[in-house]
């Protein structure tokens, strides 16, 4: 989020070269998730605040066109191994740190998305969080998506966390977070506020702290 009176950045070639190809990564990522049934205005919004707001998170530019590409590699890895892997494993990367969840049917899936997600360029660690669930429903998906509309709005008003830096996904009630935490404080809060909301189950951090020797590794 801008403030106003803030001084106007200028870009040297290089940044701008880098903006642009993070969009055309955006408009790929838009196009993906359509395509796997996200919404469109979802998606945009989601796609767009990313490509905005690089500069207020605590990854680099640098760092987060990777994780772009390595979340479009992988996209592409399970689309052409298997269109059930595509449209159900849900994917988030951040430094390099891919974190996937989502229902499939046979427990093989599970090992065949990891496989998959190690050959993306880039990928430091993939933590697998899929279930082998072949119940949930829409009305699952329904409650998931509202969990998580409500704990990302419930971070972004909260001025004690930044919460571009957050990553957040529900699968069957549980919700998975990962990204940068400015200290424990700020996490706790965010998982607070997690545990706050009705029908979740549990909540799984992957997230950690800014000043963490892991991410300079």
């Amino acid at each position: 989020m801008t403030t106003m009176g803030t001084p106007k950045k200028f870009l040297s070639r290089e940044q701008t070269g880098s903006q642009k190809k993070l969009t055309t990564i955006a408009f790929g990522l838009l196009g993906l998730m359509i395509l796997s049934g996200c919404s469109a205005t979802g998606a945009a919004i989601g796609v767009g605040a990313a490509a905005a707001n690089t500069a207020a998170q605590e990854r680099s530019f640098n760092k987060a066109i990777t994780d772009a590409q390595i979340h479009l590699e992988i996209n592409d890895l399970l689309l052409q191994e298997n269109i059930n892997l595509f449209r159900k494993v849900n994917i988030q990367v951040n430094e390099g740190k891919v974190l996937l969840s989502g229902n499939v049917e046979l427990p093989d899936h599970r090992i065949t998305a990891v496989k998959q997600s190690w050959k993306a360029t880039g990928v430091r660690e993939v933590i697998n969080e899929i279930e082998i669930n072949n119940d949930s429903g829409i009305s699952d998906y329904a409650q998931d998506v509202w969990i998580n509309t409500q704990l990302k709005t419930a971070i972004l008003f909260d001025k004690k966390i930044t919460s571009i830096n957050y990553n957040i996904d529900t699968v069957n009630q549980s919700v998975y977070l990962l990204g940068i935490a400015q200290d424990e404080n700020e996490v706790n809060r965010v998982i607070a506020h997690a545990k706050d909301i009705d029908y979740v189950k549990r909540v799984v951090s992957y997230v950690v702290l800014k000043d963490n020797p892991s991410r300079t590794q």
